[in-house]
């Protein structure tokens, strides 16, 4: 099978498929931050910590996915990933304690890596032409963005009816499902095992030796730290420190009256802002540089996130914050992947994008346990949110030096 030169074709559809029901449910634990904590009286930093240790172990798992997919199949490495990611949250649907959340956050994590962007998208690059990848990387990225459109209201609207438990379930089921879909995803053949394995070692070392992957790597850090913080603790944040909703206003008539249902709409808004920058970065990848571009992104996420915490919350900045934020929410992912397509190609683009993306799982580790721990120590999310406007300063200027411009030392044939 050889790439097809149509956009959309059953790869990329049903990879959008598969992006958005695991994304969904993965942005969806946010929501169930104070449930949680006030049914067992826990602190804030306890679920946090087993937020925090999900997405480490998303970024840990992601470049083991992306090497299963390639040794054994794509196919394959979804089914394990979909089959540990339900059996991560039926468990931890029957926890009662923070030990037990947190240790079944792994099995969650690795699930997200097995049905996330670290195989899906090497699956859609390969079945690319050169002239559509940049767009379909950025469309099964937007697919991403959808899920979180529909992850925290579907969660918010499951719990007024629901225990928390049930909701678990009912999403453990749903990324179960995600199964049927696995027969109409043909990626381009494999080659053989001892091509495979010579050539992995080749392309690793020369990206090692290359100071450009180094700056991706640390680039990718703040970007991490920044979503994780706010898909875990934004709609906390937001029930908390907002101002109230006004009866008789917008939201109000849209049935929107309290903050911690502003909270969820907020993550819905990220999501649903995102799909349109997400489709302008891939449109923008083809067209100019990608370092620039991904400097930009970091630099205008600064903006937002300093000006935001200098105003008084209140509704209004709730959601323009949500809308400028989610128009730069994901656009890293099909700048960086593709970035690194370009410069190391197509084949192992699996694993060398899942080790940098264990560097953005980092960073989602360490912004969602310092949100609940600052919280717990300070009773604000305000010092964490200042490091997060820092990191993100930092990752702007990081990708100005990137050469982008393929290694000089040949591929493996």
């Amino acid at each position: 099978m050889t790439p097809t030169a149509r956009l959309l074709n059953p790869v990329l559809i049903v990879g959008c498929v598969i992006i958005t029901v695991s994304f969904a449910v993965r942005a969806s634990f946010g929501v169930f931050q104070i449930p949680i904590a006030e049914e067992f009286g826990w602190l804030r930093t306890d679920f946090s910590l087993a937020i925090a240790i999900q997405n480490l172990a998303w970024g840990i798992g992601q470049p083991i996915f992306a090497a299963i997919a390639e040794k054994m199949g794509d196919r394959r490495a979804i089914i394990l990933g979909a089959l540990t990611y339900a059996a991560g949250m039926v468990l931890s649907a029957w926890s009662v304690t923070p030990f037990g959340h947190q240790l079944y956050a792994w099995l969650v994590g690795f699930g997200i890596a097995g049905t996330g962007f670290g195989v899906v998208l090497a699956v859609v690059g390969r079945a690319s032409t050169d002239q559509n990848r940049s767009m379909s990387l950025a469309i099964v990225t937007a697919a991403g963005s959808f899920g979180q459109v529909i992850g925290a209201p579907t969660a918010e609207w499951m719990l007024t009816f629901l225990p928390w438990q049930q909701v678990f379930i009912i999403f453990a089921i749903a990324i179960l499902a995600l199964v049927l879909t696995l027969p109409f995803m043909r990626a381009p053949a494999q080659v053989s095992k001892a091509e495979l394995e010579e050539s992995m070692g080749k392309i690793l070392g020369r990206a090692f030796r290359d100071p450009s992957y180094a700056l991706i790597f640390l680039g990718f850090f703040s970007c991490g730290y920044q979503l994780g913080f706010v898909t875990a603790h934004f709609p906390a944040f937001v029930t908390e420190m907002c101002g109230p909703i006004q009866p008789g206003g917008v939201l109000h008539a849209m049935g929107i009256t309290t903050t911690s249902a502003l909270g969820a709409l907020a993550i819905s808004l990220i999501g649903l802002a995102n799909i349109g920058g997400t489709l302008l970065a891939g449109w923008a990848g083809n067209h100019f540089p990608k370092k620039y571009l991904l400097a930009a992104v970091y630099t205008g996420r600064t903006i937002a996130a300093a000006a935001f915490i200098l105003f008084p919350i209140t509704p209004l900045t709730v959601i323009l914050f949500s809308l400028v934020m989610g128009s730069l929410w994901l656009a890293t992912i099909p700048l960086t992947s593709g970035l690194v397509a370009h410069l190391y190609g197509l084949r192992y683009m699996g694993t060398l994008y899942g080790i940098i993306f264990f560097s953005h799982q980092v960073g989602s580790f360490l912004g969602i346990w310092l949100g609940g721990r600052m919280y717990d120590l300070y009773g604000d999310y305000t010092v964490v949110w200042w490091i997060g406007v820092a990191i993100g300063a930092f990752s702007a200027i990081v990708h100005l030096p990137i050469r982008e411009n393929r290694p000089t030392q040949p591929a493996a044939a």
